[in-house]
């Protein structure tokens, strides 16, 4: 093998195909323990990745107390350097470009941008990044000179605290890397302005992946009474006042969540039409069809409701009862947009949760636009776990 002198990974005979067809992670029962004794490869250490035979399948790095104990990076055997970093953060930036006219936007979305476990969302001249692995945490010095190089931000936050860093072993950790981060941050989505905490909302403080769905809005608002639950800092229902609705309510659990959907609805001129209420969702809806209240379009952005295989049972039953209970507060003739975030609860099953419920109301659904995440999310290819977003655009109408 010519190039770095890295611990070698070796897999079981015939475990090669996926990686050869295009996957980037190895699963712990996939290698040869007798050759590769996991417990003796350093957490988040660089590695070469052999089939059976010995043949390199590239470079990447390993976790071996992990199930995905390792994860390729390079099939031509480069280092997970300054170097190789910089050049994927320059290719990534390429496609953004293309794609939006100004810096907002996810910069890095993982494996599909050849770096798996980094993710960047770009917020003008403030950048937030999430390690999410053990591999990619060990590169952090190098993450972070790329970044600068490449972008030259203002500020970089490190939000380091999604729960796929339990999984690897690592601590959540949150902070400022360099630079001043204000309480609030602005980012720029279809002519609006929101703010947002990058330092303590969800995530990394925005959902870039709905972006191009929320476009999708503007043929079905106008003039309309909307429904917007989920709502955190109300990107769905702001945009829908932006599209001409005429009276917006957005519902979210979060007191905070809601303290920002008001701000962000006066930051845009649309105080007046946009409400903002605290309340679980579910109850919310039990509540007003018991008062017998109606919306025009319903939008439902939940959480995921299933993180793991072995709950969808339990989790596709909640995708259900949300969209029948959406369903019986819209119209006769209503728009209901449902997505789901769940890589577990795959396109035909949303709609099939969708449609359930429907004839248990006795009504039927005209599908109007299937939903998938924003481009600044690509999906790879031969990698279906990078495929979770989807979603409908629905007309509901007695059946």
């Amino acid at each position: 093998m010519s190039g770095p002198e890295y611990p070698a990974l070796y897999l079981k005979r015939g475990e090669d195909k996926r990686l050869r067809a295009g996957h980037l992670w190895v699963f712990s029962n996939e290698v040869d323990t007798a050759k590769s004794p996991l417990p003796e490869f350093p957490v988040g250490g660089p590695v070469w990745i052999l089939d059976a035979s010995g043949k390199p399948l590239g470079t990447g790095y390993a976790n071996p107390s992990t199930l995905i104990c390792g994860r390729l990076v390079d099939r031509g055997g480069k280092p997970l350097d300054r170097s190789l970093i910089t050049h994927r953060l320059n290719v990534a930036l390429s496609l953004r470009e293309r794609l939006r006219t100004e810096p907002f936007y996810r910069l890095v979305f993982g494996e599909t941008d050849g770096l798996p476990g980094l993710i960047i969302d770009r917020f003008d001249d403030i950048v937030v990044a999430q390690l999410n692995t053990a591999g990619m945490q060990a590169v952090r010095e190098e993450v972070q000179a790329a970044i600068e190089k490449v972008l030259k931000p203002s500020a970089l936050v490190w939000k380091n605290d999604s729960s796929a860093r339990a999984l690897e072993g690592l601590p959540e950790q949150v902070e400022v890397a360099f630079g001043t981060v204000p309480e609030r941050v602005r980012v720029k989505e279809g002519g609006l302005v929101f703010e947002l905490d990058v330092l303590h909302g969800q995530k990394t403080g925005w959902f870039y992946d709905q972006h191009d769905n929320r476009d999708r809005l503007q043929p079905w608002v106008k003039n309309a009474k909307v429904l917007d639950l989920f709502s955190y800092v109300g990107a769905w229902g702001i945009r829908a006042a932006g599209f001409g609705a005429e009276d917006v309510t957005c519902v979210d659990a979060s007191a905070s969540a809601v303290a920002q959907i008001e701000a962000n609805a006066g930051l845009n001129g649309f105080a007046g039409c946009v409400h903002a209420i605290r309340a679980d969702a579910f109850e919310f809806l039990r509540e007003a069809r018991a008062e017998k209240r109606h919306w025009d379009v319903v939008i439902l952005d939940p959480p995921a409701f299933i993180k793991r295989r072995k709950d969808f049972k339990e989790g596709a039953l909640a995708y259900r009862r949300i969209n029948e209970m959406a369903m019986q507060v819209l119209a006769r003739d209503g728009i209901l947009v449902s997505a789901s975030c769940s890589h577990h609860m795959g396109r035909a099953a949303l709609l099939e949760a969708i449609q359930t419920g429907a004839r248990h109301l006795d009504r039927q659904v005209q599908v109007l636009c299937q939903l998938q995440q924003a481009a600044d999310h690509p999906v790879h290819a031969a990698i279906p776990e990078t495929d979770y977003l989807k979603g409908y655009i629905g007309r509901v109408l007695p059946a």
